[in-house]
């Protein structure tokens, strides 16, 4: 989401929490309703650690909610909104910032060694999946997402956003097949690994990540 647009729902929000402020005698669905999509925005867009949704989630006790809390979440939104005019909310945590900027400056190392001479293609392709691991195992915990049952891995991490809705069947396969390619390096099937076939799977990932970026819409 745009950052204006972004101030634009941050402003829907606010008003409607307004509107419920001004009623006789709001009801629960009303409270909770706003209280619920509220939330629910402070996370994707916010990130699941914010400080904004911490200060939110304090106010859920087992009294439940009521005309004072509503006027705490007005507050919460008002102070988000200020953030995003005095340009303070990039939309992603500076702790998921930080490793995609590092997850980038492996597929650089990934390519140097793929263009070296002396270093065969595998250890280019260990290097790959590991970035790429890394970035759908950040994705999925800033979407709040976990593989339950499932084992920790590439096709897992894929199935798992998929199934949330954030990626498609065919971001599956691709990464179905790069892991694959990962998994040959890190077992030492190197007869099976070629500069061509790596340098496909390093564009093909670094074409991936651009897609999914947090970044792509700033």
């Amino acid at each position: 989401m745009y950052i204006d647009e972004l101030k634009k729902h941050t402003s829907k929000l606010i008003q409607k929490t307004k509107n419920i402020l001004t009623k006789t005698s709001p009801s629960d669905a009303d409270v909770y309703g706003v209280f619920s999509q509220t939330m629910e925005f402070l996370r994707v867009y916010g990130g699941p650690k914010n400080a904004f949704l911490r200060n939110l989630e304090i106010l859920m006790t087992p009294a439940g909610l009521s005309i004072y809390e509503l006027s705490v979440i007005e507050s919460i939104m008002t102070s988000f909104l200020e953030n995003l005019e005095e340009g303070l909310h990039s939309g992603i945590s500076p702790e998921r910032q930080d490793q995609i900027n590092t997850v980038s400056d492996f597929l650089v190392m990934a390519d140097q060694l793929l263009n070296s001479r002396s270093v065969h293609p595998a250890a280019s392709a260990v290097l790959i999946g590991a970035s790429l691991e890394e970035f759908l195992k950040t994705w999925m915990d800033a979407e709040g997402l976990d593989l339950g049952s499932k084992r920790m891995g590439l096709q897992n991490y894929a199935q798992v956003l998929k199934e949330g809705g954030f990626s498609n069947t065919q971001d599956v396969k691709d990464i179905t097949s790069w892991a694959g390619i990962r998994n040959e390096a890190a077992h030492g099937e190197w007869e099976k690994i070629s500069k061509d076939r790596v340098s496909i799977m390093l564009q093909g990932v670094n074409l991936f990540m651009r897609e999914y970026s947090p970044y792509r819409k700033q």
